[in-house]
């Protein structure tokens, strides 16, 4: 039934300020309008509506992600604009803080001023 319409990506944000510089400035997404009640992105064609909210408990797990072309490089780049990646103690990640999965595809982890967590995903094509 909705197979043909295109999804909207929905966050949470208590600090609409931080999130606005921090999805523009820090992940370079361009803002397409703010109001009242969210900060709607543009995430390479699909709205990414960060909903406006008095209080925000971010879930432990990954809330949304990005595929990349090389993880080590985009880890780089957007640690150079001040992203923290996540370290997991029962995880085997390398000096770049990427995990690389038994599937082969290779993960970081970094969370948003909110604490939404967020990931990279290279898949390594055999």
């Amino acid at each position: 039934m909705l197979a043909a319409n295109s999804p909207i990506a929905f966050l949470a944000t208590a600090n609409p300020d931080g999130a606005r510089s921090f999805y523009a400035d820090t992940l370079g997404l361009t803002l397409r309008s703010e109001d009242d009640f969210s900060l709607v992105f543009d995430l390479a064609g699909i709205p990414l509506r960060l909903q406006k909210v008095r209080e925000l408990q971010p879930q432990p797990f990954t809330a949304l992600g990005w595929h990349v072309a090389d993880a080590a490089h985009t880890v780089a780049a957007l640690r150079a604009r001040g992203v923290t990646f996540e370290r997991y103690p029962f995880l085997s990640q390398d000096e770049h803080d990427i995990w690389d999965a038994p599937g082969g595809a290779r993960i970081a982890w970094f969370k948003d001023v909110d604490g939404n967590l967020l990931s990279l995903t290279e898949v390594r094509v055999a």
